[in-house]
């Protein structure tokens, strides 16, 4: 199935504690063997981060920072379809830096500069790779024939572009051991598009068939585990722990008096919107509603992609935001209950096949209060909470490694392991100039 590809894209009880012990006993392996390890994935697997495909990003990837702890115990050479520059493919990755705007200049997300020669080359000849994680993949792409002509991070490393499937390659390593975090964007595409997409639908912006889901994700999952490799299976977040979807709050349209009173005389003729001084809820449009124009309610969201036209166009106050930039109670309700069907199934087959179900819903949802990991907090607030990257969706290298420790606390719950857990603060939060 071709995708449109759109670039925009946590603790246990373990975390809570400031001071976690990291070597605590002799690492050992358990009843799991490490000495191939695959991942299997899409973006947060393969380490994307900022808003691109990276090579630091990939190399401080969860399945990477996996390998390294997996190493104590028996674990073998991890190998990634590495990219050749740190500038972000296709296009440069989002750091911090000068924004000048109708506000003047402040501190936010711009384009990296800098040259990505060399990153779209064919690296096929490296593999076959332990992290076959591949940017804006659906689970229900992984049995589509030549995807690798559909998908440009997949021509980057598939061995036969024109007949091979994903789990063809993916089966290619000869695995003793996974991790499997298929399904994010059989939902997050429809999510980050503003919900414009057809619910369930075939193409990228729309929300996949939960039947097509179950029949390919359980035949993805017997074939991960029919060489009798041990692994485990992650489910899908929720959009409403992510900051691309929660940064912007709906209330918050701050008038002065002067301002509040302007508003109420252009939209009198929609009686369901009232401004007053102080905070208010913005203007979105609402095809529904008279002049198609309504106040945005408290459950719903807007994207962050919205925030520069909200400072510098008028959008939200004079100018509705446009439905694409806007979660609506109905769309909300879709993502939502899709996520729940796909976390049902991936539950299923994590039972069906005797594999452990890491909850890393959960897992992340904990961020919203924040955790601290040996003195250092984290959160889920946008750049300050140092877990997710400047895309808002993604993580930072210390967010993947929040990941992996949660993913070795599972794996050593059920494989009698003693794998270490992974030092969070020894990797990049944002970097700031």
């Amino acid at each position: 199935m071709k995708q449109a590809y759109k670039i925009l894209t946590i603790a246990s009880i373990f975390f809570a504690s400031c001071k976690p012990n990291l070597t605590t006993t002799k690492p050992v392996a358990g009843t799991a063997d490490f000495s191939k390890y695959l991942a299997v994935g899409t973006n947060f697997t393969a380490g994307f981060a900022d808003n691109s495909l990276y090579k630091s990003g990939q190399q401080n990837s969860y399945p990477a920072i996996l390998s390294t702890q997996f190493g104590q115990a028996g674990g073998g050479n991890f190998v990634q379809p590495l990219m050749q520059t740190d500038v972000g493919y296709p296009s440069a990755k989002l750091v911090l830096g000068t924004v000048t705007d109708c506000t003047g200049s402040s501190l936010g997300p711009v384009n990296f500069s800098g040259s990505n020669a060399g990153d779209a080359a064919s690296v096929a000849s490296q593999g076959p790779f332990n992290n076959v994680a591949v940017p804006g993949i659906k689970c229900t792409d992984y049995l589509t024939v030549g995807f690798g002509n559909q998908n440009p991070y997949a021509a980057r490393f598939y061995d036969n572009l024109a007949t091979e499937t994903p789990l063809t390659e993916a089966m290619r390593l000869g695995h003793t051991f996974f991790t499997c975090w298929l399904g994010p964007y059989d939902v997050l595409f429809y999510a980050i598009d503003g919900g414009i997409g057809n619910v369930p639908g075939t193409q990228a912006a729309d929300i996949s068939d939960t039947a097509l889901f179950r029949s390919i994700y359980n035949t993805v999952v017997d074939s991960l585990t029919k060489n009798g490799a041990k692994g485990v299976l992650m489910n899908i977040a929720s959009i409403a722990d992510m900051p691309y979807f929660t940064t912007i709050p709906p209330n918050g349209l701050v008038l002065s008096a002067a301002q509040a009173a302007a508003l109420n005389s252009q939209w009198a003729s929609n009686g369901n919107m009232s401004f007053h001084a102080d905070s208010n809820y913005y203007v979105v449009t609402d095809y529904a509603s008279p002049n198609y124009t309504r106040q945005i309610y408290s459950d719903e969201c807007i994207l962050l992609t919205a925030n520069d036209s909200i400072k510098c166009a008028g959008w939200g106050s004079a100018v509705p935001i446009p439905t694409k930039y806007v979660l609506t109670r109905a769309k909300i309700a879709n993502i939502t209950n899709y996520t729940a069907y796909y976390n049902n199934i991936i539950q299923q087959a994590a039972a069906k096949y005797n594999v452990p179900y890491v909850d890393i819903s959960s897992f992340i949802a904990t961020l919203q209060k924040g955790i601290a990991f040996n003195g250092v907090n984290f959160s889920s607030e946008y750049i300050a909470g140092s877990a997710f990257s400047l895309d808002g969706i993604h993580f930072t290298p210390k967010g993947y490694a929040l990941i992996a420790n949660e993913i070795i606390r599972n794996i050593n719950n059920t494989y009698h392991s003693t794998i270490p857990y992974a030092d969070v603060n020894s990797y990049d939060g944002i970097k700031f100039p």
